[in-house]
């Protein structure tokens, strides 16, 4: 059994699939799921974006690679379903062993992250890596006992909650001093400052009530 297991997160420039032309043309930063490609070579996506103007929406409408749009408004927030015709640059890193969990696109770039099981699979994954243009890693360090599953999954918040923790910890806005207002971190997630505030608020409550309470605060 390997015991080794590693968190990657790929930094991506340059790609031309359907999700990153559309969230660069729109300038909508996208949360997507990992892609599920399909055995005639389709890509199921499913992934989320402020879109209050449909913009990014029209973009992808507009993208004869992209089938079957389906947009369903969830608060402040758009979730979209779709058939892309065109492959992601992520299966080429999935081919070799990179077990993918979130993906985002925004300001023109991408960043994967997921990981990797043992040293042997991490080499695989960095060649492919270094084979395709624009892919580059940003982090990469163990997994501890603790992380053995997604922490939305882990904690039962939501994405968009999951998100917004992680952007204010990257930005240092739980820093003393803090390194970041809450209006910057917002601006980097394409939401309000009062949405950021509303799910960062969830998403702390969900987190202290299951580790100090009974799970049930909202």
């Amino acid at each position: 059994m390997i015991e080794e297991c590693l968190v990657v997160d790929f930094h991506v420039e340059g790609d031309g699939c359907p999700l990153a032309t559309a969230s660069r043309s729109s300038g909508v930063a996208v949360d997507a799921q990992p892609p599920q490609r399909r055995a005639d070579g389709t890509t199921l996506l499913r992934f989320s974006a402020a879109d209050p103007d449909g913009s990014l929406a029209g973009a992808l409408d507009a993208d004869d690679r992209i089938r079957y749009l389906h947009a369903a408004d969830d608060g402040d927030r758009t979730d979209f379903r779709c058939v892309s015709l065109s492959p992601c640059v992520v299966h080429r890193l999935v081919d070799r062993g990179f077990l993918a969990e979130s993906l985002r696109y925004a300001d023109g770039e991408e960043r994967y992250t997921g990981a990797v099981v043992g040293r042997d699979v991490l080499g695989d994954v960095l060649e492919a890596a270094g084979e395709t243009v624009g892919v580059s890693v940003r982090r990469l360090y163990p997994l501890g006992p603790e992380d053995s599953d997604p922490v939305a999954a882990r904690w039962d918040i939501t994405p968009q909650q999951e998100a917004a923790l992680r952007a204010a910890v990257d930005a240092g806005y739980f820093e003393v001093p803090r390194e970041a207002t809450a209006t910057e971190v917002a601006a980097d997630l394409d939401i309000s400052k009062s949405a950021f505030l509303e799910r960062l608020r969830r998403g702390q409550n969900r987190l202290f009530g299951r580790e100090f309470g009974d799970g049930e605060s909202e």
